[in-house]
C-alpha cells in the first residue's frame, strides 16, 4: 500500500481538476428590465410544474408555461412573446410562442375555450401532477380563504404614491425588497424603514384612476405616501429598502409587488375604516 499524500489538484485516473469559475450576475443598463432570470423560475401552488415569471409593459408580472409551444396551435388571445425580457401579448410573427400558465394549470377551471391543443397539454400535465401526488413529491396548496379584515397583520393595503394608487402584495412590515445581495439571494429587509418619513393611514374617497369605472361615493382606508420627497416615493414604488435604493447597480431578483388598484376588480380589499379602529354604531348595524 502506498502512504496518503497531499493533493495534486489531479483526480484518481491523472487528469487534472477544472475549476469553474463564477460569473458575476449584471443586467444592462439599456435593458428595460431590471430582474434577473436566476430567481424568475419556481413551481405553481396548484399543479407543481414549473413556471417562469416575467413583467409586462405595465410591470405587473406574469407566469408562463416554461416550453415554447407552436403558435399554430395555440389561440391568438393566449399567444405571448418576449422581448428584451419583458412578456407582450400576440405573437411576433414566429412559428412559436409563450402561454400563460393559467391556460395550461390543471389545477385551474380555464374561464374561456382553449382549443383541442390547449386541453390536450392540460390533460398530460394533469396526469404528471397525479404522479407527483401520488409519490409524495408534491402537494396542492389548501383553497384560498376570505379576506382578512384590514387591520389584521395579513391584510393588503392601498397605498397611494407617485400620483396613483396601488395594491401591495403583503402587510406593510412584511414588504421586503427585491434587490439582490452578494450571496445572490434576495434581500431580507423591509421596505419600511423607521429612520425614514413614514406615510399615514387616512381615509380618502375611491375615486378611479383614468381608464377605470366610476363607483358610487364611498370613502377607503389608503396609506398615504404623497407627501414625501419623490425619491422616497420612487423608493416604494421600486420596493427597495434605503440600502439598495442608494446602489442602483443592484439588479432585481423578483418583480415589485404593487398593481394597480382599482375599485372594481379589488372591491375585496376596500376598506371603509382605518386599521385598529373601532367600527361606529351605524358600521355595527
Amino acid at each position: 500500500m502506498h502512504p496518503n499524500t497531499a493533493s495534486t489538484g489531479c483526480h484518481w485516473d491523472g487528469h487534472p481538476h477544472t475549476a469553474h469559475t463564477r460569473r458575476p450576475l449584471r443586467v444592462t443598463a439599456t435593458s428595460p428590465s431590471r430582474l434577473l432570470r436566476i430567481g424568475q423560475s419556481s413551481r405553481c401552488h396548484q399543479c407543481g410544474h414549473r413556471i417562469d415569471r416575467y413583467q409586462r409593459a405595465d410591470q405587473r408580472p406574469i407566469a408562463l408555461h416554461s416550453t415554447e409551444l407552436d403558435a399554430s396551435q395555440v389561440p391568438a388571445s393566449y399567444r405571448w412573446h418576449l422581448s428584451g425580457g419583458i412578456a407582450y401579448p400576440h405573437g411576433d410573427g414566429s412559428t412559436w410562442c409563450r402561454v400563460p400558465h393559467l391556460a395550461l394549470c390543471p389545477g385551474r377551471t380555464p374561464a374561456a375555450q382553449t382549443g383541442p391543443y390547449i386541453d390536450s397539454l392540460r390533460r398530460q400535465l394533469a396526469v404528471r401532477t397525479r404522479r407527483l401526488i401520488d409519490t409524495g413529491q408534491f402537494t396542492p396548496a389548501p383553497p384560498a380563504t376570505c379576506e382578512p379584515p384590514v387591520g389584521s397583520s395579513r391584510a393588503r393595503p392601498v397605498v397611494q404614491l407617485l400620483l396613483g394608487r396601488y395594491l401591495a402584495d403583503a402587510p406593510l412590515e412584511a414588504i421586503r425588497c427585491v434587490a439582490q445581495t452578494c450571496q445572490r439571494h434576495r434581500c431580507p429587509q423591509p421596505v419600511l424603514d423607521p429612520s425614514r418619513p413614514s406615510g399615514a393611514w387616512t381615509l380618502l374617497p375611491a375615486t378611479p384612476q383614468r381608464g377605470q369605472l366610476a363607483l358610487p361615493a364611498t370613502i377607503m382606508a389608503v396609506y398615504d405616501l404623497s407627501r414625501l420627497p419623490y425619491s422616497e416615493q420612487l423608493r416604494w414604488r421600486n420596493q427597495r429598502c434605503p440600502v439598495h435604493a442608494a446602489a442602483p447597480d443592484a439588479a432585481d431578483l423578483t418583480p415589485a409587488g404593487w398593481q394597480v388598484f382599482d375599485p372594481l376588480l379589488d372591491a375585496a380589499h376596500l376598506h371603509t375604516r382605518l386599521p385598529h379602529t373601532r367600527p361606529t354604531h351605524r358600521e355595527e348595524a
